[in-house]
């Protein structure tokens, strides 16, 4: 039985006119045998039902007339081999072994440059033979456009952005054509080898890959699954890539199914991560079930973002709904809200009403969340008198909290006194950090700036328009330095009139009040405000984010210079978002 394959029309060949009595023969018989219903008159494939084997003939493999080249299926042995000993499981040595083989002495020296480009990352060249070959009439097989596909999506490739673009349209485009003429079982080989590739760049936590292999999952026609997509978006938000969690959640609204509270929780956190609180919102406002735990995850989201007066209102509005009745879980998120906004006689008052409206008995991590609470705003002395009035021995987490606490306000000596307590308790807490009176690094702070770094999404400063940007204090080697630190002054002078005082306090270096100014001036974060100025369409919100604490004469300055250019600006720091907006930012000025 005979099966059509068409993997190039007529008209590819008919550029390429017979140079020899032998190729316009076969062109002839190749003329026939359309006219007897095959819609390719260079190739075709022969299908035993009984043996379930496929054969192609090699389309310019015939113009030698002495030659036909067969390709049999590789075995999945074979590929796993590769699989399991290099990443890089489109090599050229599968290709010379079981690949397509042609007469053609010029086709088979330019297919081995394509694998040698491949090989050593050269994208330009090799799309250069890609082309050199379909002029000479020869498709590329599907495992090579796969290969080509995905150096693609590689860094630090020496090819312009609207050129690349260009590729990966093209080369999406060839493999749409592959999946509409091949085999399913051919076709699902491969599919299973790319949906591995991407399960493998989210284990390793690179989100720009594993977005990448989603749009060549895409073109073989092969939608991600939901429960991929959900590992995806947590991702999104662990790495806090905005518009990489927009992207993601239009594909899980794309396959329409219907999510369960905790797909919804999933969302919720991840546009929390990534500073968009409206998208959450209205996440949460769209749930037609909403459980206790969403309550509390979006009253902690709002409070992580500096909207702690919405969380206060978002835990009301859940009491006045009938039926609700608040549970631990949500007083701590209360008490965490209260402790960022540095109202802690509303945050006292609700304590008080766990037992008292609603029969709840505070524990011990009840305990803590107070304790966090009136440390976080400073009041070191008002939290010890708490622990000391507990009704029951504090945990090793309460001294632990308030000693790190302790610590970041400055005051060592009450830091040291509950170190010694806590080394009482348990001395596995404290590491080496911790004994010399530093605040130890936790071990889930070191895995999350290991994951933003795998991430591939952004680096010490990200202005959020779909490109990423490294900036670091003074660094004076940019190409557009100068135009940047202009940009900078001229903001300074408009700053100067709405009453910006610059402090001089906050640099520490011995030189003369000027040069502390310009120290100042250069600080990464303003760098990288200027940048987002030039490159951002104009009036558009744009996010830069910071590895360390903003300095309070950055925060002062984004502040005034937000409102000055009209825009407003997300910042996120090593300790939370600041939403900057009409010359205010969200924290209240406090962080």
């Amino acid at each position: 039985m005979y099966r059509k394959l068409s993997l190039f029309t007529r008209a590819n060949y008919a550029r390429n006119e017979p140079r020899s009595s032998s190729e316009r023969l076969l062109r002839h018989l190749s003329t026939a045998v359309e006219r007897l219903g095959f819609s390719n008159p260079n190739e075709h494939r022969v299908d035993d039902d009984s043996s379930h084997t496929s054969a192609d003939i090699n389309p310019r493999a015939g113009f030698n007339g002495n030659e036909v080249s067969v390709r049999t299926q590789q075995s999945q042995s074979s590929w796993s081999r590769n699989l399991n000993s290099n990443s890089d499981y489109w090599t050229s040595s599968d290709y010379n072994r079981n690949g397509w083989h042609s007469g053609n002495n010029e086709v088979e020296e330019t297919l081995g440059e394509f694998d040698s480009y491949c090989e050593n990352y050269l994208l330009k060249k090799a799309i250069e033979s890609m082309e050199s070959l379909e002029n000479m009439g020869h498709v590329v097989d599907l495992p090579r456009l796969l290969r080509l596909v995905r150096l693609c999506g590689e860094e630090h490739l020496s090819l312009e952005d609207n050129l690349l673009r260009e590729a990966k349209v093209s080369l999406q485009g060839k493999i749409r054509a592959w999946v509409h003429h091949s085999d399913a079982n051919y076709l699902k080989y491969y599919t299973d080898l790319v949906i591995e590739e991407f399960d493998a760049f989210c284990g390793q936590g690179n989100v720009k890959k594993a977005l990448y292999t989603m749009d060549t999952l895409a073109s073989l026609s092969h939608p991600v699954d939901l429960a991929r997509l959900m590992r995806l978006a947590k991702l999104c938000g662990e790495v806090e890539a905005s518009q990489e969690a927009k992207f993601v959640h239009g594909k899980i609204i794309s396959l329409g199914c219907g999510l369960d509270v905790s797909s919804y929780h999933v969302l919720i956190e991840m546009y929390s991560n990534c500073g968009m609180m409206n998208e959450a919102s209205s996440v949460f406002e769209e749930m037609r079930e909403k459980t206790r735990e969403t309550w509390c995850v979006m009253i902690r989201c709002l409070a992580k973002n500096g909207l702690g007066e919405d969380a206060i209102d978002m835990f009301t509005r859940f009491k006045k709904n009938q039926g609700n009745k608040p549970d631990g879980g949500l007083f701590r998120g209360v008490f965490y809200a209260c402790g960022l906004l540095g109202d802690v006689d509303e945050g006292l008052l609700h304590f008080v009403s766990m037992s008292k409206d609603y029969g709840i008995v505070p524990t011990m991590e009840d305990y803590v969340s107070v304790v966090e609470m009136l440390a976080l705003p400073g009041l070191l002395d008002e939290a010890l008198a708490f622990v000391e009035r507990m009704p029951m021995e504090p945990n090793v987490d309460v001294w632990e909290t308030l000693m790190n606490l302790s610590r970041v306000h400055g005051d060592l000596e009450l830091g040291d006194r509950c170190a010694e307590i806590v080394k009482e308790l348990d001395p596995t807490r404290l590491n080496q950090q911790a004994r010399d009176g530093y605040l130890p690094v936790k071990a889930s702070d070191v895995e999350k700036a290991s994951l933003k770094k795998r991430s591939g999404i952004h680096g010490l400063g990200r202005i959020s328009n779909n490109r990423t940007h490294e900036y670091r204090a003074g660094d004076t080697n940019l190409p557009e330095n100068d135009e940047l630190l202009q940009i900078l002054r001229n903001l300074r002078t408009h700053m100067l009139e709405r009453g910006y005082v610059c402090q001089t306090k906050l640099a520490l270096h011995d030189v003369d009040e000027e040069s502390k100014e310009n120290a100042l001036l250069a600080h990464s974060e303003r760098i990288a405000f200027a940048r987002a100025l030039l490159n951002t369409p104009p009036r558009n919100q744009f996010t830069i984010m910071k590895n360390l604490r903003v300095c309070i004469d950055c925060h002062n300055a984004f502040k005034i210079m937000a409102d000055i250019v009209g825009r407003p600006v997300i910042m996120r720091d090593a300790k939370r978002f600041h939403h900057l907006k009409d010359g205010a930012c969200s924290c209240k000025d406090y962080w």
